[in-house]
């Protein structure tokens, strides 16, 4: 029997060892820490801080989020369904989101859903300096504190980006940078079938 290797196909498997290795990696580390409440994760073979992606719990739980940056079309149908099934979410709302509809976050905080913050205009802060991360981070805040009368201390980094300037200014500032496991893809126009 004889296998034949290009450099391509070299090149995929290197590619998908070192990616194996890595998911191992971060999942070790996740897996040791003693309590899971720990706000910063760092991947033990290159020392980049990661944000939160699960926390370790005995309890059967699951954790529902969802980004609010466009519109609020569909706000009250989705409220409609949580409640039909008894659940409670997150929703990590970009500042100009709640200017732009606030009978929509009025709605969803006296629903009792938790309300994050998810940036005030939804840049992308790879590109931002660390103060420009912290500005984004407390105004989105001041937002909704204002429309609900309370802070938070959880932060979704727009479109899931993040670096060690991201992840630095979040906890600097006592905030929980929680990143997503799964994602529906609901925005790319996915529907059911």
């Amino acid at each position: 029997m004889f296998f034949v290797f290009n450099k391509q196909k070299i090149y995929t498997y290197l590619v998908s060892i070192v990616t194996v290795v890595l998911l191992f990696c971060v999942a070790g580390s996740i897996n040791n820490t003693s309590s899971g409440k720990n706000a910063v994760q760092t991947a033990s073979t290159t020392d980049k801080l990661l944000p939160i992606y699960n926390v370790q719990t005995e309890q059967k739980k699951v954790a529902f989020t969802m980004n609010c940056a466009w519109n609020a079309d569909d706000i009250d149908s989705i409220l409609k369904t949580l409640q039909d099934n008894n659940t409670k979410i997150t929703f990590f709302m970009v500042g100009d989101w709640i200017e732009k509809y606030p009978e929509a976050v009025k709605k969803i905080h006296e629903a009792g859903h938790e309300i994050a913050s998810h940036s005030d205009t939804h840049p992308h802060v790879n590109n931002l300096s660390y103060e420009k991360n912290i500005e984004e981070i407390e105004k989105s805040n001041d937002k909704i504190e204002k429309a609900t009368g309370k802070r938070t201390k959880i932060y979704r980094a727009p479109y899931g980006e993040y670096n060690d300037t991201v992840i630095k200014a979040t906890q600097d500032k006592g905030y929980f940078c929680i990143q997503w496991s799964l994602d529906t893809l609901d925005y790319t126009g996915l529907t059911r079938r």
